[in-house]
């Protein structure tokens, strides 16, 4: 049986924080899927076909990482339902600092709840990227800062664009 993770989040945009925890999970797991949240409360910068185009640049053009181990999905659903759906009992999730895991913990206990098969990963990004969020990386754009220790080349054209 193979050991398939799903690693959600909306990813507005993809950053190196985001490219660690994927570089591992593809390490520790048969498959990775990528599953870019469509709906929430959030105000996206890109639409749902674009961060799924710009975490394919990112991965397989910038950072010449093999998509052969990973799928990149959209959804519009509970994880847990994601998680049926494509016979996966892992939730992998990224932590960064203290402030994330409160959240995290509750999140991963409401998924228990639903489906008590279902087991959380957190990882952590490598130090370097610990402080990067995809909110700070937005307003660093908009106020025309380097973004090279963020994000790779295609995110940076891209988000260029859009500020």
């Amino acid at each position: 049986m193979k050991n398939i993770a799903i690693y959600p989040g909306t990813f507005d945009p993809i950053t190196f924080g985001h490219i660690d925890v994927i570089k591992k999970g593809i390490n520790l797991f048969d498959k990775l899927i990528i599953a870019v949240s469509e709906g929430g409360d959030k105000n996206h910068l890109f639409s749902t076909d674009e961060r799924i185009n710009l975490i394919k640049n990112s991965l397989h053009k910038d950072m010449k990482i093999s998509p052969k181990k990973i799928q990149i999905i959209k959804f519009s659903s509970l994880t847990t339902t994601l998680c049926k759906k494509f016979k996966s009992n892992i939730i992998l999730r990224g932590l960064r600092a203290v402030s994330d895991f409160e959240y995290e913990f509750q999140l991963a206990g409401m998924n228990r709840k639903l489906n008590e098969k279902i087991e959380t990963i957190f990882l952590m990004s490598d130090v370097d990227n610990q402080v990067i969020s995809s909110r700070l990386v937005k307003e660093i754009a908009i106020f025309n800062g380097n973004l090279k220790k963020f994000i790779t080349k295609s995110v940076i054209k891209e988000i260029k664009k859009k500020v």
